[in-house]
Protein backbone atom coordinates (compact mmCIF):
# COMPACT_ATOMS: atom_id res chain seq x y z
CA UNK A 1 0.00 0.00 0.00
CA UNK A 2 1.66 3.47 -0.81
CA UNK A 3 1.54 6.11 1.59
CA UNK A 4 2.09 9.56 0.47
CA UNK A 5 0.91 11.38 3.77
CA UNK A 6 3.03 13.16 5.78
CA UNK A 7 5.49 11.22 7.70
CA UNK A 8 4.70 11.09 11.57
CA UNK A 9 8.19 9.65 12.35
CA UNK A 10 10.98 12.00 10.67
CA UNK A 11 14.31 10.38 10.80
CA UNK A 12 12.68 7.29 11.45
CA UNK A 13 13.45 3.94 9.69
CA UNK A 14 10.71 2.33 7.34
CA UNK A 15 11.06 -1.16 6.89
CA UNK A 16 8.98 -4.53 6.08
CA UNK A 17 10.17 -7.81 7.84
CA UNK A 18 9.02 -11.04 6.33
CA UNK A 19 8.57 -13.33 8.71
CA UNK A 20 7.84 -15.94 7.19
CA UNK A 21 3.70 -16.48 8.07
CA UNK A 22 3.23 -11.92 7.53
CA UNK A 23 5.31 -9.07 6.22
CA UNK A 24 5.65 -6.62 9.05
CA UNK A 25 5.54 -3.07 8.06
CA UNK A 26 8.02 -1.13 10.92
CA UNK A 27 9.49 1.91 11.77
CA UNK A 28 12.56 1.64 13.77
CA UNK A 29 14.79 4.41 15.49
CA UNK A 30 16.78 5.61 18.22
CA UNK A 31 19.50 4.10 20.31
CA UNK A 32 20.07 1.82 23.23
CA UNK A 33 17.92 -1.39 24.29
CA UNK A 34 15.44 -2.73 21.91
CA UNK A 35 11.50 -2.09 22.93
CA UNK A 36 9.18 -3.12 20.74
CA UNK A 37 5.48 -1.15 20.93
CA UNK A 38 2.57 -2.64 19.71
CA UNK A 39 -0.94 -0.80 18.47
CA UNK A 40 -3.95 -2.07 19.63
CA UNK A 41 -7.85 -1.32 17.38
CA UNK A 42 -8.63 0.28 15.49
CA UNK A 43 -5.20 1.82 14.79
CA UNK A 44 -1.42 1.06 14.01
CA UNK A 45 1.98 2.33 14.53
CA UNK A 46 0.47 6.24 14.54
CA UNK A 47 0.06 5.71 18.05
CA UNK A 48 3.06 6.11 19.53
CA UNK A 49 4.37 9.33 17.55
CA UNK A 50 3.58 11.60 20.29
CA UNK A 51 5.70 9.52 22.58
CA UNK A 52 8.74 7.67 20.63
CA UNK A 53 11.16 10.80 19.62
CA UNK A 54 11.82 11.20 23.28
CA UNK A 55 11.52 7.66 23.84
CA UNK A 56 13.94 7.37 21.27
CA UNK A 57 17.19 9.24 23.09
CA UNK A 58 16.89 5.87 25.35
CA UNK A 59 16.01 3.37 23.53
CA UNK A 60 15.78 1.72 20.08
CA UNK A 61 11.92 1.44 19.13
CA UNK A 62 10.74 -1.11 17.26
CA UNK A 63 6.66 0.17 15.93
CA UNK A 64 5.25 -2.98 13.91
CA UNK A 65 1.75 -2.74 12.58
CA UNK A 66 0.33 -5.71 13.53
CA UNK A 67 -0.69 -8.53 10.99
CA UNK A 68 -4.03 -7.46 8.86
CA UNK A 69 -3.63 -3.43 10.09
CA UNK A 70 -2.34 -0.65 8.83
CA UNK A 71 0.47 -1.52 5.48
CA UNK A 72 1.29 -5.53 6.75
CA UNK A 73 0.53 -7.76 4.94
CA UNK A 74 -3.16 -9.29 5.30
CA UNK A 75 -2.89 -13.04 6.55
CA UNK A 76 -5.71 -15.30 5.21
CA UNK A 77 -9.44 -15.89 7.65
CA UNK A 78 -9.87 -19.09 8.57
CA UNK A 79 -12.24 -21.29 10.76
CA UNK A 80 -10.31 -21.58 13.23
CA UNK A 81 -8.88 -17.80 13.31
CA UNK A 82 -5.20 -19.00 13.90
CA UNK A 83 -3.55 -16.59 11.93
CA UNK A 84 -4.46 -13.81 14.18
CA UNK A 85 -4.37 -15.62 17.64
CA UNK A 86 -2.39 -13.56 19.78
CA UNK A 87 -0.12 -16.73 19.95
CA UNK A 88 0.82 -16.83 16.23
CA UNK A 89 1.30 -13.01 16.64
CA UNK A 90 3.96 -13.04 18.83
CA UNK A 91 5.50 -15.60 17.38
CA UNK A 92 5.54 -13.11 14.48
CA UNK A 93 7.07 -10.87 16.89
CA UNK A 94 9.76 -12.66 17.77
CA UNK A 95 11.12 -13.83 14.48
CA UNK A 96 10.89 -9.22 13.39
CA UNK A 97 12.97 -9.24 16.67
CA UNK A 98 15.42 -11.57 15.86
CA UNK A 99 16.12 -10.72 12.51
CA UNK A 100 15.99 -6.72 13.92
CA UNK A 101 19.55 -8.70 15.48
CA UNK A 102 17.09 -8.44 19.34
CA UNK A 103 17.18 -11.44 21.00
CA UNK A 104 15.58 -10.47 24.21
CA UNK A 105 13.74 -6.67 24.91
CA UNK A 106 11.16 -4.52 26.77
CA UNK A 107 7.57 -4.76 25.16
CA UNK A 108 4.72 -2.39 25.23
CA UNK A 109 1.52 -2.98 24.12
CA UNK A 110 -1.77 -0.88 24.28
CA UNK A 111 -5.05 -3.05 23.09
CA UNK A 112 -4.63 -5.51 21.16
CA UNK A 113 -1.21 -5.00 21.03
CA UNK A 114 -0.96 -5.51 24.85
CA UNK A 115 -2.92 -8.77 24.41
CA UNK A 116 -0.06 -9.59 22.13
CA UNK A 117 2.65 -8.35 24.59
CA UNK A 118 1.04 -10.80 27.36
CA UNK A 119 1.07 -13.47 25.23
CA UNK A 120 4.49 -12.77 24.09
CA UNK A 121 5.82 -13.09 27.96
CA UNK A 122 3.78 -15.99 28.67
CA UNK A 123 4.90 -18.32 25.50
CA UNK A 124 8.45 -16.92 25.43
CA UNK A 125 9.85 -15.91 28.85
CA UNK A 126 13.54 -15.66 27.93
CA UNK A 127 12.25 -13.30 25.26
CA UNK A 128 10.51 -10.40 27.26
CA UNK A 129 12.87 -8.72 29.70
CA UNK A 130 9.60 -6.02 30.53
CA UNK A 131 6.36 -5.71 30.12
CA UNK A 132 3.94 -2.67 30.02
CA UNK A 133 0.04 -2.99 29.30
CA UNK A 134 -1.92 -0.35 28.36
CA UNK A 135 -5.76 -0.06 29.40
CA UNK A 136 -6.26 -3.61 29.08
CA UNK A 137 -7.40 -6.82 31.06
CA UNK A 138 -6.13 -10.42 30.02
CA UNK A 139 -9.09 -11.62 27.28
CA UNK A 140 -10.38 -14.18 29.26
CA UNK A 141 -10.90 -12.30 32.26
CA UNK A 142 -12.89 -9.73 30.42
CA UNK A 143 -14.99 -12.83 28.85
CA UNK A 144 -15.46 -14.35 32.12
CA UNK A 145 -17.11 -10.90 33.63
CA UNK A 146 -18.88 -10.37 30.54
CA UNK A 147 -22.69 -9.02 31.55
CA UNK A 148 -24.76 -6.46 30.94
CA UNK A 149 -23.02 -3.48 32.32
CA UNK A 150 -19.78 -4.46 30.60
CA UNK A 151 -21.37 -6.21 27.65
CA UNK A 152 -22.30 -2.30 26.44
CA UNK A 153 -19.29 -0.92 27.55
CA UNK A 154 -17.04 -3.49 25.46
CA UNK A 155 -20.25 -4.03 22.68
CA UNK A 156 -17.60 -3.93 19.81
CA UNK A 157 -15.78 -7.20 21.21
CA UNK A 158 -18.77 -9.08 20.44
CA UNK A 159 -20.21 -7.66 17.26
CA UNK A 160 -16.90 -7.65 15.76
CA UNK A 161 -16.41 -11.72 16.65
CA UNK A 162 -19.74 -12.37 14.87
CA UNK A 163 -19.14 -14.45 11.85
CA UNK A 164 -17.50 -13.59 8.82
CA UNK A 165 -18.63 -11.89 6.80
CA UNK A 166 -21.26 -9.98 8.86
CA UNK A 167 -19.40 -7.07 10.80
CA UNK A 168 -16.72 -6.28 8.10
CA UNK A 169 -19.91 -6.11 5.72
CA UNK A 170 -21.82 -3.87 8.43
CA UNK A 171 -18.32 -1.54 9.00
CA UNK A 172 -17.75 -1.39 5.22
CA UNK A 173 -21.00 0.45 4.65
CA UNK A 174 -19.72 3.48 6.11
CA UNK A 175 -15.74 2.79 7.78
CA UNK A 176 -14.52 6.28 8.31
CA UNK A 177 -17.88 6.94 10.45
CA UNK A 178 -17.66 3.84 12.05
CA UNK A 179 -13.97 4.78 12.62
CA UNK A 180 -14.23 8.01 14.35
CA UNK A 181 -17.27 7.06 16.36
CA UNK A 182 -15.33 4.23 18.07
CA UNK A 183 -11.84 6.66 18.33
CA UNK A 184 -14.05 9.28 19.93
CA UNK A 185 -16.11 7.25 22.03
CA UNK A 186 -13.40 5.64 24.22
CA UNK A 187 -11.71 9.21 24.48
CA UNK A 188 -11.80 10.27 28.29
CA UNK A 189 -13.13 13.88 26.38
CA UNK A 190 -15.66 11.98 23.69
CA UNK A 191 -14.16 13.59 20.70
CA UNK A 192 -10.95 13.28 18.21
CA UNK A 193 -9.49 16.39 19.14
CA UNK A 194 -6.68 14.14 21.14
CA UNK A 195 -5.33 12.77 17.92
CA UNK A 196 -3.42 14.66 15.35
CA UNK A 197 -4.71 15.47 12.25
CA UNK A 198 -1.82 13.68 10.20
CA UNK A 199 -2.32 10.68 12.90
CA UNK A 200 -6.09 10.60 11.59
CA UNK A 201 -5.79 10.66 7.92
CA UNK A 202 -3.08 7.31 8.03
CA UNK A 203 -5.79 5.89 10.04
CA UNK A 204 -8.41 6.99 7.75
CA UNK A 205 -6.19 5.40 4.89
CA UNK A 206 -5.88 2.11 5.86
CA UNK A 207 -9.09 1.47 7.49
CA UNK A 208 -11.27 1.85 4.72
CA UNK A 209 -10.23 -1.09 2.90
CA UNK A 210 -12.44 -3.85 3.22
CA UNK A 211 -9.78 -6.38 3.39
CA UNK A 212 -8.07 -4.81 6.47
CA UNK A 213 -11.91 -4.55 8.24
CA UNK A 214 -12.30 -8.15 8.03
CA UNK A 215 -8.58 -8.68 9.09
CA UNK A 216 -9.49 -6.62 12.33
CA UNK A 217 -12.71 -8.77 12.54
CA UNK A 218 -10.85 -11.60 12.56
CA UNK A 219 -8.20 -10.58 15.22
CA UNK A 220 -11.80 -10.24 17.80
CA UNK A 221 -12.96 -13.52 16.60
CA UNK A 222 -9.79 -15.23 17.45
CA UNK A 223 -10.06 -13.35 21.10
CA UNK A 224 -13.13 -15.16 21.68
CA UNK A 225 -11.91 -18.42 20.65
CA UNK A 226 -8.51 -19.61 20.57
CA UNK A 227 -7.50 -16.78 22.44
CA UNK A 228 -9.56 -17.07 25.33
CA UNK A 229 -8.66 -21.51 25.22
CA UNK A 230 -4.59 -20.65 25.58
CA UNK A 231 -5.35 -18.24 28.50
CA UNK A 232 -7.54 -20.81 30.27
CA UNK A 233 -4.37 -23.45 29.22
CA UNK A 234 -2.32 -20.94 31.00
CA UNK A 235 -4.31 -20.39 33.83
CA UNK A 236 -5.15 -24.11 34.38
CA UNK A 237 -1.63 -25.26 34.27
CA UNK A 238 -0.35 -22.15 36.74
CA UNK A 239 1.79 -20.55 34.14
CA UNK A 240 2.56 -16.85 35.37
CA UNK A 241 4.56 -14.11 33.21
CA UNK A 242 7.90 -14.16 34.64
CA UNK A 243 8.87 -10.84 33.29
CA UNK A 244 7.89 -7.37 35.72
CA UNK A 245 4.70 -5.97 34.41
CA UNK A 246 3.59 -2.31 34.13
CA UNK A 247 -0.35 -1.86 34.08
CA UNK A 248 -1.65 1.88 32.67
CA UNK A 249 -4.92 2.53 32.40
CA UNK A 250 -7.04 5.46 31.58
CA UNK A 251 -9.43 6.74 34.66
CA UNK A 252 -12.21 6.66 31.58
CA UNK A 253 -11.11 3.80 30.37
CA UNK A 254 -11.52 0.93 29.38
CA UNK A 255 -10.13 -1.17 32.32
CA UNK A 256 -11.57 0.64 34.96
CA UNK A 257 -14.83 -2.10 34.30
CA UNK A 258 -13.19 -3.96 37.85
CA UNK A 259 -12.21 -2.06 40.87
CA UNK A 260 -9.07 -3.12 40.58
CA UNK A 261 -7.05 -3.55 37.20
CA UNK A 262 -3.49 -4.81 39.67
CA UNK A 263 -5.16 -7.05 41.33
CA UNK A 264 -6.37 -9.33 37.74
CA UNK A 265 -2.55 -8.68 36.70
CA UNK A 266 -1.50 -10.23 39.81
CA UNK A 267 -3.51 -13.57 39.25
CA UNK A 268 -0.98 -13.75 35.76
CA UNK A 269 2.41 -11.91 37.50
CA UNK A 270 3.49 -11.86 40.54
CA UNK A 271 5.31 -8.37 39.88
CA UNK A 272 2.93 -6.15 39.02
CA UNK A 273 2.79 -2.29 39.73
CA UNK A 274 1.03 0.21 37.81
CA UNK A 275 -1.57 3.82 38.66
CA UNK A 276 -4.27 5.28 36.36
CA UNK A 277 -3.39 8.12 34.07
CA UNK A 278 -6.17 11.14 33.22
CA UNK A 279 -7.40 10.38 30.33
CA UNK A 280 -9.42 7.58 28.37
CA UNK A 281 -8.32 4.70 26.37
CA UNK A 282 -5.83 6.17 24.20
CA UNK A 283 -2.75 6.58 26.23
CA UNK A 284 -0.50 7.59 24.74
CA UNK A 285 -2.24 10.06 22.58
CA UNK A 286 -4.71 11.48 25.19
CA UNK A 287 -1.91 11.35 28.21
CA UNK A 288 1.63 11.42 26.40
CA UNK A 289 3.49 13.11 28.98
CA UNK A 290 2.50 10.54 32.07
CA UNK A 291 3.15 7.49 29.53
CA UNK A 292 6.36 8.81 28.31
CA UNK A 293 7.78 8.76 32.33
CA UNK A 294 5.96 5.89 33.22
CA UNK A 295 7.15 3.87 30.70
CA UNK A 296 10.72 5.56 30.88
CA UNK A 297 11.00 5.02 34.64
CA UNK A 298 9.76 1.38 34.05
CA UNK A 299 12.10 0.07 31.33
CA UNK A 300 15.46 2.01 32.88
CA UNK A 301 14.78 -0.06 35.75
Amino acid sequence: MENALPDLYPGFDSITVDTGKVRLSCRVGGTGPALLLLHGYPQSNEIWHKIAPKLAESFTLVMPDLPGYGRSSIPPLSSDHEAYSKRSMAQSMIELMRTLGHSSFGVVGHDRGGRVGYRLALDHPNAVERLAVLDILPTSDYWDRMDRTFGLKIYHWMFLAQPAPVPETLIAGSPIWFLEYTLAGWTGAKNLDCFSKVALAQNRDWFRDPERIAATCEDYRAGATIDYEHDKADLDAGNKIQAPLLALWGDKGIATSVDDPLEVWGKWCDDVKGQALPCGHFIPEEAPEATYEALQEFFTQ
